[in-house]
């Protein structure tokens, strides 16, 4: 279902050349470029090309071209003729032509020249990436992030003139859910949470707990697996299993499962599909759900928590400081475990003080890490030295009421 939001009207206002899209969680950001993208793309009385790209192809399956397919499936405007999956190019009937790819795709980086450019959460890719990307672009770029950090991004915008920028937030996407303004509205004592992903303004995430992992595109052949780690989730935490191997002195992080609304024999079947054999370590407290596991066949044990109870954060503390004293990188596919490890960061009081504790929001992808790895690790070995580290420097318009519906592209009662 699809309506005309705020977000869409003012992305579509934009003029200039290059085209700044800030803002916050849950602001349509991404969606609303995309619907703008494919109306422009249908009307053109000339083929025009429009390239999206982002930080790797894995993190745009899963976010722009998954969202670009649904709008076109979702109105019934998709042809399976006019999509190339191998090539990921769609061609619309103007002839116009969409095609998505990686920033680690030097080839197309650097290769032929496109209409449009729209790089997707464009703190995650370079700035030399970027100057590739424009000087072969004819006519406008768009560029979407969450403000987390100061990067290239706002250079350009103090030193062009062929700039403009919004900022937007939670509040101009009309059709957002009640029950997930809510649970963004519960955060507003989260002080640099808040700053960055309720108002959208350019903030820190201050008492980042993990940085300076190196993202690998594949996993070395000589790479030996060595465990699992499991997160428990479900209706609205999601579950995560990731694979641990250890390579040349250090070890990589491979992400296997991350969703919601997952059974625990659904989670079996997932370890029991993979290629490669390993003990899964999880949660030990839902030894219910690991006994369950268990009887479909997995070899799962729950994760020894000898250095004190999770109430007192012993614990999580220790084993905090066990991943932060290991060399780790972690593959470009792991997405979600990515941007979890993008965003772990200490709990802060309503005075942004910190209170020693791990923030329940983006703790599970570096959950089921840290089971994993504590468990390689000898239990009794002294507790590493941990420091906190500072945060390193992610026509469609006609029946939604913007124009004349004579060639409407939505159907009616549709959100965005």
């Amino acid at each position: 279902m699809f309506i005309l939001t705020t977000a869409t009207k003012k992305i579509r206002s934009l003029t200039k050349r290059i085209r700044i899209v800030q803002g916050g969680t849950s602001a349509s950001k991404t969606i609303s470029i995309l619907i703008y993208l494919i109306h422009l793309s249908q009307t053109d009385k000339t083929p025009k090309i429009t390239s999206i790209v982002g930080e790797s192809f894995p993190f745009l399956r899963r976010g722009a071209i998954r969202d670009f397919l649904n709008i076109l499936k979702t109105q019934g405007y998709f042809k399976d003729g006019l999509w190339d999956i191998t090539n990921s190019i769609y061609t619309f009937e103007t002839g116009s032509k969409i095609e998505f790819f990686s920033v680690d795709q030097s080839e197309k980086v650097r290769g032929a020249r496109r209409d449009r450019l729209f790089i997707n959460e464009a703190n995650n890719i370079s700035f030399e990436s970027f100057e590739e990307l424009e000087v072969r672009t004819n006519d406008f770029i768009y560029l979407d992030f969450n403000p987390t950090n100061d990067f290239w991004a706002f250079q350009v915008e103090r030193e062009r003139t062929d700039t403009e920028k919004i900022i937007l937030t939670y509040r101009d996407n009309e059709a957002l859910q009640e029950n997930i303004i809510k649970s963004i509205e519960q955060r507003r004592e989260r002080t640099s949470w808040w700053k960055v992903y309720g108002e959208g303004q350019l903030g820190t995430i201050e008492g980042r707990i993990f940085t300076d992992w190196a993202i690998i595109n594949q996993i070395p052949h000589e790479a030996r697996l060595e465990r699992y780690g499991l997160d428990f989730g479900y209706t609205n935490d999601p579950s995560s299993l990731v694979a641990i191997y250890y390579y040349n002195g250090g070890y990589i992080v491979d992400e296997i499962l991350y969703a919601t609304g997952m059974s625990n024999r659904q989670i079996a079947t997932t370890i029991l599909e993979c290629e490669k054999k390993a003990m899964v370590v999880a949660d030990s407290s839902e030894p219910k759900s690991i006994d369950e596991i268990r009887g479909f066949g997995v070899n799962i044990m729950g994760v020894e928590k000898k250095r004190g109870e999770t109430k007192s954060n012993t614990f999580v503390k220790w084993s905090i400081g066990v991943v932060q004293n290991e060399r780790i990188s972690i593959t470009s596919r792991s997405t979600n475990v990515l941007k979890d490890y993008r965003n772990y960061c200490w709990e802060t009081d309503k005075d942004g003080h910190s209170m020693n504790v791990p923030a329940h929001e983006f703790s599970h992808g570096m959950d089921s890490v840290r089971y994993a790895l504590v468990s390689i690790k000898k239990i009794g070995a002294p507790v590493p030295e941990y420091t906190q580290k500072p945060y390193e420097p992610a026509s469609i318009f006609e029946s939604m009421g913007y124009e004349p519906k004579d060639d409407e592209l939505f159907q009616d009662n549709t959100k965005i």
